[in-house]
């Protein structure tokens, strides 16, 4: 069950997120067991964010969630970041350098009224 939410200061328009969505489906599969199969994208454009203490340029927060009950590794890990920097940067045009993603693996997650 992985979740993908993007927060970008930029507008994400529909092209963008079916851009998006598709990058980030092929990612994923950098997870043992995931896929896009079961990819949530959630798209926020036009978020106020500043880094580094102002907003003059445009900044990403990509929040990761994924249902695991085994560790995941650290490479599995800084493969996926790579592969989500680029879509975002190329996509929307954001630095890569103002870009945040922060991850949560959980082995508690609830779909269709009940928990895995």
């Amino acid at each position: 069950m992985p979740v993908i939410h993007v927060h970008a200061s930029t507008d994400i328009p529909r092209e963008a997120q079916l851009d998006l969505k598709r990058a980030f489906g092929d990612a994923i599969s950098t997870v043992p067991g995931k896929s896009e199969q079961w990819l949530m994208c959630l798209f926020d454009g036009g978020a106020p964010i500043f880094f580094a203490g102002d907003d003059a340029e445009p900044s990403a927060f990509i929040e990761v969630g994924i249902f695991a009950r085994a560790e995941i590794s650290r490479d599995v890990w800084e493969e996926l970041t790579g592969l989500v920097t680029s879509a975002v940067s190329d996509t929307l045009g954001i630095d890569p350098a103002r870009i945040y993603i922060d991850y949560h693996a959980t082995a508690h997650f609830g779909w269709n009224g009940s928990n895995f």
